[in-house]
């Protein structure tokens, strides 16, 4: 029974990749096979532009997020626990937001980032810190439970070890599966963000993706594909390294 279940499995997300791979290597004219698509993806410049703007935003906002989110959740419960429930509902209440209201509210906000650092596709790096924030607590906050935060922490007080070396020398690496954790679905977030992105009018990877779908399918296909490997293998490297903290 396992067995079949996992074969129906395996078909239910094997079958729609395969259909993917199958119509971005076919010819259209010669009737064969072509990796004129997947060519595309290293030789078109505005699809590699944003593909390059797609993965510094996914660095930026995974950097800017974990500075702010882990030292404020270790802060929280080692010296404000009456706080954790409002960092909480602050931190998932992005999820309860739809994304044209985000992109609305933010509209007046957004003519003073332009005015200050100019018009660029970076700048949607403070609103996929928001976007990411319900995924990355999860993950953080499951870490932080795991372990005995205020016996840690007291331990490395009481030998002379200040709040930041308590931080990063102690609390950080007990908890770095959580925060390897936070880190990889953020990236798959930023990568697979659409909607914030086209009412801003920047050009990242899925909106060109979509741009491009309108008069070359397969390159739109094999970029998508191609996106959903690498959100794939994040996801398997997340899988292992879990698993790997709970043994350790």
């Amino acid at each position: 029974m396992r067995g079949a279940l996992w074969v129906l499995f395996g078909l239910f997300f094997l079958l729609p990749l395969y259909a993917m791979a199958d119509f971005s290597t076919r010819d259209p004219l010669g009737g064969g096979r072509t990796l004129a698509a997947w060519h595309s993806l290293v030789t078109d410049d505005e699809l590699v532009g944003s593909i390059v703007t797609s993965v510094l935003l996914a660095v930026l906002t995974v950097a800017a997020m974990l500075a702010v989110l882990v030292p404020t959740m270790i802060w929280v419960r080692l010296r404000t626990p009456w706080a954790r429930r409002l960092v909480e509902f602050l931190c998932l209440l992005p999820l309860t937001i739809p994304a044209l209201v985000i992109v609305v509210g933010l509209r007046n906000v957004y003519l003073w980032v332009t005015y200050l650092l100019g018009e660029s596709a970076l700048t949607l790096t403070f609103v996929y810190i928001v976007l990411v924030l319900p995924f990355a607590y999860r993950a953080v906050d499951a870490a932080l439970s795991s372990i005995a935060l205020t016996t840690l922490a007291e331990a490395a007080r009481s030998l002379g070890a200040g709040w930041f070396t308590t931080i990063v020398r102690v609390i950080v690496p007990n908890i770095w599966s959580g925060i390897l954790a936070a880190a990889f679905i953020s990236i798959a977030v930023v990568l697979g963000e659409y909607t914030v992105a086209s009412l801003s009018g920047f050009m990242t990877l899925p909106v060109q993706i979509v741009t491009i779908g309108k008069a070359d399918g397969p390159t739109s296909v094999a970029a998508s594909l191609a996106t959903l490997i690498f959100g794939f293998v994040l996801l398997l490297v997340l899988s292992l390294v879990t698993r790997r903290g709970r043994r350790g």
